[in-house]
């Protein structure tokens, strides 16, 4: 990538209205895409629009008591044709000072990654021992950058936002195509020196599973990543999206999907899922796969390295992150926190392998890839587990022996742990503010209720896990359930009259 251009090298890859196709010799982008360059490494594709959006402050409070925190606005929209530096019509603009590909694409050798992997690790320890993971976080909030997202906040577009300060930016947000309303709460984020290309979006609420569908089926996605509960802290994070045992079929007739549940392969800290997508009108279908992480909480990290890193690798193997397809889609509630967390972690790993080791910055990634999202990583927990997880991942695959094994004995994939068996849990730093307030991402509806998580990771992860997969899959009924019983004692309380000696 050159400049603040947006450019796929390689066999090249463009959009044109209903997802990505291979790439010609030169860039095309038609409805709302972006384009790259042909094959043989030609990057090409005129570099894209800048805008000049204003600085502003995370979508959360920072230990100041919850509430949705004030966003900028400030900037102006990116302008199309305005420039010699214009992107192709429609397509999204890349974001100011976008990072710049080495393009030398050398293999690094076993030692350059061992010391990288070192000097992260001696990075990590120093934080670690000034307890500065703090400062280290509010720095990176304090040097993102602020982008205009004026098209979530039309009022057509309120009630397909999960959070009210969770917006994707006007420049990288996915459009849907063939629809009247093209909104989705989604971001496609482009990492082009490391080839990834993820779409980072907020888990479906029930009038936007349609939408998530449609989208996968336009983006010519391969897999869903899934990195949260039906429902945690008994409040609801996603809408029960895809089918279950139970009800192996969901039709959205809104617009005209059908997905059905092939197979369901249930770890003891992940499931996956084969889903056949149908597009109901021209009777095509697609395989898809789903990978649900299933011990990941809110605003926490997971219980170890090792098992999510074992998870990372599994999606890798599939070949759903390979940009031979279309972006992977990633979500968790908010689709910033865990998401952000899951693909920062397999963008640095990538680049370790791809490039100089030495020229990998976590910090740096990071920051160019909130360019496309915002509010990446949510907590100091977040940042400080992603470092964790580099470090142990750059060795695994060096092939360090010790965390080899460690990772066997740590991922028991095909047994729940039990709890005298537990995994032992990372060293963790105190962070109440942080996570002790609802930081500014609830609903209008749930603020009150989320204000009080608690700092430490769930201890919920030492009970059954097949307990929490049966929740997950009954959550929805046993909600629908609860809230007709309520309903029903609400209207048995009005029906009876108050007697005299009563009042």
């Amino acid at each position: 990538m050159k400049g603040a251009g947006l450019t796929a090298r390689g066999r090249g890859f463009w959009r044109e209205g209903r997802g990505w196709r291979a790439g010609r010799a030169e860039g095309v982008a038609a409805g709302g895409g972006w384009a790259g360059g042909g094959g043989g490494g030609a990057s090409g594709g005129a570099a894209h629009a800048r805008c000049a959006g204003g600085p502003g402050c995370e979508p959360m409070c920072a230990g100041s008591g919850g509430g949705g925190a004030e966003r900028s606005a400030l900037g102006r929209s990116p302008g199309v044709g305005s420039s010699a530096a214009a992107g192709p019509a429609g397509a999204p603009a890349a974001p100011p000072n976008a990072a710049t590909a080495t393009g030398s694409g050398s293999s690094s050798s076993s030692s350059s990654s061992s010391a990288m992997s070192a000097a992260i690790e001696r990075e990590f320890q120093e934080i670690d021992a000034t307890n500065d993971w703090q400062a280290r976080y509010l720095e990176i909030r304090h040097k993102s950058s602020d982008y205009p997202h004026r098209v979530a906040k039309y009022p057509e577009n309120r009630n397909r936002n999960r959070y009210r300060d969770v917006s994707p930016y006007d420049h990288s947000r996915v459009k849907l195509q063939n629809t009247e309303n093209d909104y989705i709460n989604a971001s496609l984020v482009v990492i082009e020196e490391a080839q990834r290309y993820y779409i980072l979006t907020q888990g479906p609420l029930p009038n936007t599973c349609c939408h998530f569908w449609l989208m996968v089926w336009q983006q010519k996605t391969k897999a869903v990543v899934m990195l949260n509960r039906i429902v945690e802290k008994e409040s609801v994070k996603c809408a029960q999206y895809w089918p279950t045992k139970e009800e192996d079929v969901m039709t959205f007739s809104e617009t005209g999907f059908r997905v059905r549940l092939v197979s369901e392969d249930v770890k003891s800290y992940y499931t996956v899922h084969l889903l056949q997508l149908e597009n109901i009108n021209s009777g095509e279908s697609r395989m898809i796969s789903h990978f649900h992480y299933t011990t990941w909480p809110d605003f926490g990290v997971p219980e170890s390295p090792a098992s999510f890193l074992n998870f990372l690798f599994k999606v890798r193997e599939s070949g759903s992150l390979s940009p031979e397809h279309g972006p992977a889609v990633v979500h968790c509630s908010a689709g910033i926190g865990r998401s952000g967390t899951f693909s920062l972690v397999d963008t640095c790993l990538v680049l370790m392998e791809k490039k100089d080791p030495f020229s990998v910055d976590i910090k740096r990634v990071l920051l160019d890839m909130r360019k496309y999202r915002m509010g990446l990583i949510q907590t100091p927990d977040q940042l400080r587990f992603s470092y964790m997880a580099v470090i142990e991942g750059a060795k695994f695959i060096m092939g360090d022996s010790t965390i080899q094994k460690r990772w066997k004995e740590l991922s028991k994939e095909d047994q729940a742990p039990s709890s005298e068996q537990s995994p032992p849990h990372p060293a963790k730093i105190t962070t109440e503010k942080y996570n002790g307030n609802s930081i500014g991402l609830e609903s209008k509806d749930q603020t009150e209720k989320n204000t009080d998580l608690p700092s430490k990771v769930q201890d919920g992860n030492i009970e059954s896990v097949r307990k929490r997969l049966r929740e997950d899959r009954k959550a929805n009924t046993a909600q629908k359930l609860q809230q007709m019983k309520q309903k029903l004692n609400e209207t048995e309380r009005k029906r009876k009259r108050p007697r005299l000696t009563d009042t």
